[in-house]
């Protein structure tokens, strides 16, 4: 198997045809399609469906597009530590985080050595441990993430959730709030889909402590959330703090007790330089084992 026939594979997959692909490798097409078929040879099994007139990737092609890529993302890898070997630069480390990193992820990144060259990518929480597993970042910070299937998930630290509702309610001058507290009133959630491990977090809460608070209206963002509590019938949201609450007349905010909020690095495997770095780094316990959490 040679790493051309890789890419020849990745190529042709997100491309959908062996004329665009060949296009963008600047090769000719009958030289894809003898690779392709070298590789399926290679392989035993058939990565493309060629009997209609569009070329699909066949299920077994679905199965291995992903360690194909991560197969390409490696030898990528091998080539750029090699060039700052040659170039004589020091550590560079592509770290991932939520769009809002907190004084925690700073504080992480402050602590490193300055050998160790950062690049910061933040992006949505969901699209991180995908990230990781393609070998685009060497690890991320991901929020309330518990395990992730191929990914080693090390607690790093806990924060406290802050709960938003208005300033007029009674429970608004508590210094801390409990979940219990807030059982008759209605909160507000995103879709469990835009954010699975925060949603998760939340209704596991509600379960444990044997409550189910009336749905509210769809949580939609932060600022436009808080604006619609404002003004509407009296409803909750928990959110986490990158910094100080926003400044929305009429709404307080209180810390929750409970959940706390578990951030993780997530990494390709424990042995990863990005754990080996970060891990000492860490205020939870850290396990060795494959996807796990404590």
């Amino acid at each position: 198997m040679e790493l051309r026939q890789l890419r020849y594979f990745v190529e042709v997959a997100d491309t959908g045809g062996f004329g665009r692909a060949a296009e963008r490798l600047h090769i000719v097409q009958p030289a894809v399609s003898q690779q392709i078929r070298r590789l399926e040879r290679e392989l035993g099994v058939r990565l493309f469906d060629r009997s209609t007139r569009h070329v699909r990737v066949t299920s077994e092609g679905e199965r291995l597009l992903p360690e194909a890529r991560a197969a390409l993302a490696a030898a990528d890898r091998v080539r750029s530590t090699a060039e700052h070997i040659k170039s004589g630069e020091g550590l560079v480390l592509r770290l991932g985080s939520g769009r809002a990193p907190g004084p925690e992820v700073r504080r992480v990144l402050d602590e490193l050595p300055d050998s160790v060259r950062v690049h910061l990518s933040t992006r949505p929480q969901t699209e991180l441990p995908d990230a990781v597993r393609t070998g685009e970042l060497d690890a991320a910070f991901v929020r309330a993430l518990a395990a992730a299937p191929g990914l080693h998930v090390c607690p790093m630290w806990t924060e406290q959730l802050v709960v938003a509702l208005p300033a007029g309610h009674h429970l608004a001058d508590r210094s801390e709030l409990h979940l219990p507290d807030l059982a008759e009133l209605p909160v507000r959630l995103a879709p469990r889909h835009r954010n699975p491990p925060f949603h998760d977090l939340i209704t596991t809460a509600f379960a444990e402590h044997g409550i189910e608070p009336p749905n509210g209206p769809e949580f939609t963002n932060l600022i436009g959330t808080l604006a619609d509590m404002a003004v509407a019938d009296p409803s909750w949201t928990p959110f986490y703090a990158v910094g100080d609450p926003p400044a929305v007349r009429h709404i307080a905010f209180i810390p929750l007790a409970a959940p706390l909020l578990t951030t993780a690095l997530v990494v390709a495997s424990p042995q990863a330089r990005a754990h080996g770095l970060l891990r000492p780094l860490r205020r939870l316990p850290c396990p060795d084992s494959e996807g796990g959490a404590s």
